[in-house]
């Protein structure tokens, strides 16, 4: 259903005017910077880094589709019509990002014992059950790397031709010294790097940092294909570039996926685009951060790498995490930890408790009051997607006096939240649970402290981040007393 198909034509107008009034500004890696976004054309074309589907994809992997999720709504939310792209990565990406190692599909099929494309098939299916738990709506066009090798060859083939790509007894390489600008999406200096100490040196490669375009596979490689260069399968990086340009055509204006993408895959992906192109292809690079684990990475060895379904066994709900997501913006590194994931159990269930108290009211709310919340909530998404604040508002309003009015602006905010508003149903109230969290708690201390050193910005933060959680903070001559909102 379109983003707008509830909206009556006052609200539509209203939408509008917003949009003029108020351009949407995103941060580009490449540049540093928030800028105005400016599709080229009627509908915004963007490219998102999919899974490599191998595995389960784990709750880091998760927040960065999100993230995504997040972006194409806000593009909604501005009227912008969307032609996007997300890859399955089903061969080619090998152990090590930098063209080291066995690669993933095939490391999987042999320890499970499976063929690489029923592994494919198993885990693409996962992932997108995950991503419906969470709200996650698909993009336009799936496109899997196996049902476009001969784009990938063919891309192959012409960077050869332009002088960019030469051959060892291993692949196809792209050669980085013919780029002058290699680097400046991550800002890496190659005169400053020592040789080998990304990747482990491969004597026939001109340079450590040529990449990968083919690799030349041995007789019993599980997934092969014929080339010009004999029997083998594409370098990962290659895929992105050619289903790209398949989809979205010569230059995009959106290219997103995690941070961990910037230094490698995406800077490659820079090189052999625009090697090819003779010019810039993407207008804005945008990136997802890092999930911590309790402060740390994740990792096999920790037993920290939780899927959706280890956080259902545990009982939250996928949208528990989601709205875990959403109070952080998606530049910061977000901590996950358990404690945490309580409170925004805590919070979500106290955000429908709030809204169920809207929804089934017959008192209407005075326009201006409405309108200044929908302005509000279009300023938020514009100014980078800031999630947190425009979740901020949204408990704000929900604190005015119950009226259908704010339940129809709530589910307005939640065509950007996702945090399925509109299936609140009316219950029969059940006894709050009034024991206040303990990181709600130190939260609160923590700005008890900050007033008595007179860091009235820090203090005001604090507030807040207590209220986004679903708390309200009351001072007292004592200290302070909390109450759920």
């Amino acid at each position: 259903m379109h983003v707008f198909s509830k909206l009556t034509c006052r609200q539509l107008t209203y939408y509008f005017i917003f949009c003029i009034l108020s351009s949407m500004k995103l941060y580009n890696t490449l540049s540093r910077n928030k800028e105005k976004f400016e599709p080229m054309g009627k509908a915004v074309t963007m490219y998102a880094c999919g899974p490599t589907v191998y595995n389960y994809a784990h709750i880091g992997n998760m927040r960065t589709y999100v993230f995504l999720d997040l972006l194409r709504r806000g593009l909604r939310l501005n009227g912008f019509k969307l032609k996007g792209v997300l890859n399955i990565t089903d061969v080619g990406h090998l152990l090590s990002d930098a063209d080291e190692g066995e690669d993933k599909m095939v490391k999987a099929a042999k320890e499970r014992k499976m063929s690489p494309w029923d592994i494919a098939k198993y885990f693409t299916e996962v992932f997108f059950k995950d991503c419906e738990k969470l709200n996650i709506g698909k993009s336009e066009i799936i496109a899997f790397a196996t049902e476009h090798i001969k784009e990938m060859i063919d891309y192959v083939a012409e960077l050869e031709k332009k002088g960019y790509a030469y051959e060892t007894e291993d692949g196809i390489y792209f050669d980085v010294s013919k780029f002058e600008s290699y680097g400046k999406l991550s800002r890496i200096k190659l005169d400053e790097q020592q040789a080998g100490k990304r990747v482990k040196l491969n004597t026939q490669k001109r340079n450590p940092y040529d990449f990968a375009l083919w690799k030349k596979a041995e007789p019993n490689h599980i997934m092969q294909w014929e080339s010009p260069w004999g029997m083998g399968f594409p370098g990962w990086h290659i895929e992105c570039s050619a289903m790209a340009k398949k989809y979205l055509g010569q230059v995009f204006d959106i290219h997103s996926g995690g941070v961990d993408h910037i230094p490698i895959h995406h800077e490659n992906e820079i090189a052999q685009s625009e090697a090819l192109e003779g010019k810039k292809t993407v207008n804005y690079w945008l990136h997802g951060e890092f999930m911590l684990v309790d402060g740390g990475k994740m990792s096999k060895s920790l037993g920290n790498t939780y899927t959706i379904s280890n956080l259902e066994e545990r009982g939250y709900s996928p949208l528990d995490f989601r709205y875990f997501c959403l109070n952080a913006h998606y530049r910061k590194p977000l901590n996950f930890t358990f404690e945490g994931l309580d409170g925004a159990k805590t919070a979500l269930s106290r955000l429908y408790s709030a809204i169920e108290k809207h929804k089934f009211s017959n008192v209407t709310t005075d326009k201006k009051t409405i309108e200044e919340y929908r302005k509000k909530l279009l300023d938020a998404i514009n100014d980078d997607l800031n999630i947190p604040l425009a979740l901020g508002h949204l408990w704000t309003l929900l604190k005015n006096e119950p009226s259908i009015d704010i339940y129809n602006l709530s589910l307005e905010y939640d065509k950007v939240l996702g945090l399925s508003l509109e299936k609140v149903e009316k219950t029969v109230e059940e006894k709050v649970n009034i024991d206040i969290p303990k990181n709600i708690i130190e939260l609160a201390e923590k700005r008890l402290d900050a007033k008595k050193a007179k860091d009235f910005a820090s203090a005001d933060a604090l507030r807040n981040e207590i209220q986004k959680l679903g708390y309200s903070l009351i001072d007292t001559k004592d200290g302070f007393e909390i109450k759920p909102l």
